[in-house]
């Protein structure tokens, strides 16, 4: 259904935006929770007139503005890949996706731009509420931008709030309100930025219990986790609960991507949902690969529970999907492509009417897109039609890569609540930093959010594959049409300058943590 495409562009096109995705990932969740940890630390300060609490704003500012700058230099170029390399991703959805990212631009980069200055450089040139002013409009700022781009990814995830314009070949947006305030879009906001400041709280605890061990800068490292742990454990259990409620919503838009979360290849009642376990074989295999793990450990019934909040419900799993199950009312893929093959050959056939003038052909044509259930009952399953005679596999993401990254971000995630309750516990027992083991716990802990915060977007973005809008546009049609040496050659550039700047981030911030807070 798609003109023949060399498969390692498709790759290193993905590879690139994979890279500059990951990496730019790596700075932006510690600005956004460190902004707001910085703006509590300077109220407190601006209350009380106590100068340690400045002394504890600054240098924490400190910490934000190393961050914030590497951060907006791969945010840019992750934004010119939509153009560069997704170009028919750009023109099929660019009515939709374009407008949150020009709000971005223009509301909340310019406002966090405009403000930054000041809170940096505004010391004793401003007044106090003024410099306080700036620095929780700067957070706000930080967490606006963050707002446009998940309105977006929610909408790739789940798109809701447009129409398919058959003339112009392009999803046009038919309700604003519709796309921003989506359950996908309010869901996956909540918990991206929860999740942020849950990592911020973590590395103000982890770098404050590096000072108690070198028994340096006590008060400052002391005050620090006082606000930190408050903030972690708010964060970890606003985060814990909004991923239950992301689980369920995958549950119910896309199944695929749950089933290949718990790998899950025979849909059941009374699922029970695999705690941890090792996967013997890989991925895409179907029927259900026999004794698919080496081991693992079960919660019977909870899975079923996490979706229906009742053991009995039926969790489809994987060969399910593929194959059909008529008893529970599920249409295998093999009748999803054959009507998605129909609407593309559709489309094509009423370009071709219009190309030659046939005005009758044209206008019967037209009438099934104005018709909402030929629409719902083909255009609904466009992507599909792209998979005309090729193998069903690839319809299926990659199970093995999705089980660890769902796991992982489990696991750490529960960690970090107990982490943060006990440093909260102890903090206001004033006996944080008795206990040296827990200190270098918290130390020792420091990289795994990014650990957790990786994996979930790893399985956001490859648990929806092959979709690049779900069930509409795969990853096969949305590609660039260039030559595979061109991407593989900006791919290593890329990968030798993010290197380089992550290691300029790594060696500025610990110069500056080994340095401490300025002197009174």
């Amino acid at each position: 259904m798609i003109e023949s495409i060399d498969t390692s562009l498709i790759d290193w096109s993905r590879a690139q935006f994979a890279l500059t995705a990951m990496f730019h990932w790596i700075f932006v969740p510690l600005t956004l929770g460190l902004s707001f940890i910085i703006a509590f630390m300077e109220t407190i300060y601006v209350r009380t007139g106590n100068e340690e609490w400045k002394r504890i704003t600054r240098f924490w500012m400190k910490i934000f503005g190393i961050n914030f700058a590497i951060g907006v230099s791969t945010g840019i170029i992750l934004e010119f890949e939509f153009g560069t390399n997704w170009s028919n991703y750009s023109w099929f959805v660019g009515d939709i996706f374009g407008a949150p990212l020009a709000i971005e631009g223009i509301m909340a980069f310019f406002m966090e731009s405009t403000f930054i200055a000041v809170m940096f450089f505004g010391w004793n040139k401003v007044s106090k509420r003024f410099h306080l002013a700036s620095t929780w409009l700067t957070a706000i700022g930080a967490n606006l931008s963050a707002v446009w781009i998940l309105v977006a990814n929610a909408w790739m995830q789940n798109p809701v709030g447009t129409m398919f314009n058959p003339e112009t070949a392009r999803n046009e947006m038919t309700n604003f309100w519709d796309v921003f305030l989506s359950d996908m879009a309010v869901n996956k906001f909540l918990h991206t930025i929860t999740s942020s400041f849950l990592l911020a709280s973590l590395v103000v605890i982890g770098i404050s219990a590096y000072f108690l061990l070198r028994n340096k800068h006590v008060l400052f490292a002391k005050r620090s986790t006082v606000v930190g742990s408050v903030f972690g454990v708010i964060a970890a259990l606003v985060t814990i609960f909004t991923g239950d409620t992301s689980a369920r919503m995958v549950a119910q838009k896309q199944p695929m991507k749950f089933a290949a979360m718990e790998a899950l290849y025979e849909g059941q009642t009374h699922a029970p949902l695999v705690v941890i376990g090792a996967m013997r074989t890989d991925t895409t295999r179907i029927p259900n690969p026999r004794e698919n793990f080496i081991f693992k450990f079960e919660i019977p019934n909870a899975l079923s529970y996490m979706v229906f909040l009742t053991p009995s419900g039926f969790v489809p799993g994987i060969t399910d999907l593929v194959y059909g199950n008529e008893e529970q009312g599920i249409m295998p893929y093999s009748e999803k492509i054959d009507r998605g093959a129909e609407a593309i050959a559709t489309l094509k056939d009423l370009k071709k009417a219009k190309d030659r003038g046939d005005q009758a052909r044209y206008a019967s044509l037209m009438a099934k897109f104005d018709n909402n259930e030929w629409m719902g009952e083909h255009y609904a399953h466009f992507g599909y039609g792209y998979y005309k005679n090729r193998p069903l596999k690839e319809l299926i993401p990659n199970v093995k890569l999705n089980f660890y990254s769902f796991h992982i971000m489990v696991i750490l995630g529960m960690h970090f609540l107990i982490l943060t309750v006990i440093a909260l516990y102890l903090s206001l027992k004033n006996k944080w930093g008795n206990h040296k083991w827990l200190l270098w716990v918290a130390l020792l802990t420091i990289p795994l959010p990014w650990v957790a915060s990786q994996a979930g977007w790893v399985l956001a973005e490859v648990g929806r594959q092959p979709w690049v809008v779900y069930e509409l546009m795969p990853t096969i049609s949305a590609v660039t049409r260039l030559s595979p040496g061109a991407v593989q050659l900006t791919f290593w550039i890329f990968l030798a300058t993010f290197t380089t700047l992550f290691i300029a981030e790594i060696k500025i911030m610990t110069t500056q943590i080994k340095k401490g807070p300025e002197e009174k």
